[in-house]
This record gives C-alpha cells, structure tokens and sequence, in this order.
C-alpha cells in the first residue's frame, strides 16, 4: 500500500512538485505571519515581563503601559508602609520628543526611575552605566533608535524637548509595541523636562513582595489605600497590554484571515491534486478491490499521499520561515516562532491535508473492480 501510494503521488513529478509547493507556501505564511505577530505582542510587554515587579499599580482603566496617565508621587510611601511590601518605587512611562541633526525629531518612550539597577532597568545595557543616570542631564538610548533617528555613539547630545543630553549608554531589546525605541532617565529629570504634566507626579508604581508575603493580600490592602488606582500583576498587566493592541488595531483578525487563506490554498492544491491523481489512477484502485482490497484499503493510500505531501511540504515551508528571521530584525521586526508553534503547524499541516484527501473518497467509493480488466 505505501509504494501504491508513494509511485501514483510522484508518477507525475511537475503535479506532485506543485502540490508541495502548494503546502510548504501555506506553511511559510502561516509561520511568518503568526511568528511577526508574536514578535509585535512581545515588544507590547515586554518592558512589564523583564522588570523586576511582581505588582504594577496604574492609573485607573490604563489601556497598555505605554499610554499611562500622571498621579500623586506621594502615592507611593503609602505602598512602602503596607505590610508584605519589600520595595515600591516610582516609575515615570512617557512619549518625548526627540530632536535629530537633520532637524527632524523622534518620539520615544522615556522610562524614568530613581535606581534602575533595583528594577532591572533596562535588562540589556550594550554601553555605559545605568548608575550613572542620576548624575546628570544624561539618558540611555536603544539601539532600535538608529532605525528612526540614525546612528549615534555614546558621548553624543540629543535635545530631548527642548533640553540638551547626553547619550551616556546604548540598550538592546528596548522596544515598544509602536516601534518606538526606548529611552531610559532619571526619574526627576523626566518631571522637569516634562513640568506641565509630571512635575511632583509619575505614571506607576512598581511594588516588589516581602519573601512569604501573600500578593493577593498585599494587593487588596493597596487597593484600600489608593482606591482611585489600579494593581495587577505582572502577568496580568502583561496580558491587558498585548490584548488592547490586539483588540483596538484589529491585528487579531488580520492574523486570522491570513492564517485561514493560507490553510486555504494548501487545502485546495491538495484536495485538487490528489482527486486529479485518483480518476487518472482508477485501473490501479480498480485492481486493488478486484484483488480484495476494500475502500478502506483505498482510503490508507489516499491518506498516506496526503501525509507524504504534508511531510515534504511542511519540511520545505518550515525553513523559509527561520531563514527570514534575521531579515525581519534587520527591518525593525521580530519574527518569533516558539517550538509548541512548529509542532502545532506539524501537526495542522497533516490533518488539514488528510481532510483535503476526504474529497476523493467518493469517488473511490464508486470504483468499480471490473475496470482492471477492462481495455
């Protein structure tokens, strides 16, 4: 049965090339396309996910972390007084302007704290020193800025609204869901290059739990404390922020329609094969049931022609996919393609294409086995 199935599939080589290249196509859209949509949903969380905060407290109904909202600085001794509480600090999340030497400017998003190294801010210093933050007009800048703003090395000066700074450090990995590369200041800096909005204010207030504190207890007694803001935790937070860009930017069902016209080519290129291959092969399937076989038999060697085209195809749409990565990060994109993804697709492929080959079932339903000795 497997050579019956194998010799009728590549008996014409041109259709069986054009069936795999049918599903290693759908397999290459689908892996690109959700792997870019993993890699925008990271960089929505992926300050929240590095920073060493087990609770976040917002300003109320906060959509993401990027789009925050000033309150009282104060807020935060009445956190560090609360029982369970190991550490609270202030942190400032805010859009600057940044003034370029072709005259242009630049937004970024400033993250400004008054120890970054408590925090883990940020988690990937390239140069300098985030220590030395706090000793003057100074700012750290990612390296996903040369995209927007062009190179720059340390020891240059930036005006950041208005103000003349110095680049003192480069980070790696600091971006936001915007493309928005990720500065990093000192906490009252940022409040006096921005006095309107954030002078004696900031945006959150990181909370870091006593050892055996309990953080559900912990966060209903914030919660008491300052009843006007928000407490999530980190994975929570992480959560709101990728969901309301899914949500709000309709990105979610773009993916989808991606994903399911791509499963849809794959599935009519299969399916069309594989019915074509049928009737040109109905002497063979004849013999088979003139030999014994039954439709069952017929049904193995339909399904094991669509398994060989899902293998073939997945393993020729699976390395595109990872060859294009390095491409996508230099275009200011992250491809990300988990293994629990690759084994999903695997096995996706393979159903979707044994479904395909349900369509030839019919018509080896009604094969009759005196064609094998028909002329």
């Amino acid at each position: 049965m497997v050579d019956l199935a194998l010799r009728s599939l590549v008996h014409d080589k041109p259709r069986f090339a054009i069936t795999v290249a049918g599903v290693a196509f759908a397999v290459t859209l689908v892996f690109v396309q959700v792997g870019l949509f993993l890699g925008l949903l990271s960089n929505a969380s992926v300050s929240i996910e590095n920073t060493d905060a087990e609770l976040w407290i917002t300003p109320p109904n906060t959509p993401n972390v990027d789009f925050s909202r000033p309150f009282s600085e104060d807020y935060v001794d009445r956190v560090r007084s609360i029982p369970g509480v190991a550490r609270a600090d202030n942190l400032i999340v805010f859009f600057m302007q940044v003034a370029l030497p072709t005259g242009a400017s630049e937004s970024v998003v400033v993250y400004a704290l008054e120890d970054f190294r408590r925090w883990n801010i940020p988690w990937r210093v390239l140069e300098g020193d985030v220590s030395d933050l706090r000793r003057g007009d100074y700012f750290m800048l990612d390296q996903s800025a040369v995209k927007r703003m062009g190179a720059f090395r340390v020891g240059e000066y930036r005006e950041v609204n208005g103000t003349r700074l110095q680049i003192i450090g480069r980070t790696a990995g600091a971006r936001s869901f915007t493309t928005n590369p990720l500065a990093f200041m000192d906490f009252r800096l940022a409040q006096r290059l921005v006095p309107t909005w954030l002078a004696g204010r900031t945006t959150y207030i990181l909370v870091k739990l006593a050892s055996g504190a309990d953080p559900e207890a912990v966060r209903g007694e914030i919660r008491h404390r300052l009843p006007f803001n928000n407490v999530h935790t980190r994975d929570e937070w992480a959560r709101i922020s990728r969901r309301y860009w899914v949500k709000s930017t309709g990105l979610g069902m773009s993916i989808f329609l991606t994903v399911f016209l791509g499963c849809s080519v794959g599935i009519v290129v299969v399916a069309q094969t594989l019915y074509t291959s049928t009737m040109e092969h109905t002497k063979e399937f004849g013999t088979v049931k003139a030999i014994g076989g039954s439709n069952a038999d017929i049904y193995r060697i339909l399904v094991k022609q669509a398994s060989i085209a899902a293998v073939v195809g997945f393993i020729l749409g699976v390395v595109p996919a990872f060859l294009a990565a390095p491409f996508t990060e230099q275009a200011g994109l992250r491809l990300i393609i988990p293994p629990i993804m690759v084994g999903i697709v695997a096995v996706g492929t393979v159903v979707l294409c044994v479904a395909a080959s349900m369509v030839s079932f019919s018509k080896v339903a009604s094969i009759d086995p005196a064609l094998a000795f028909r002329t």
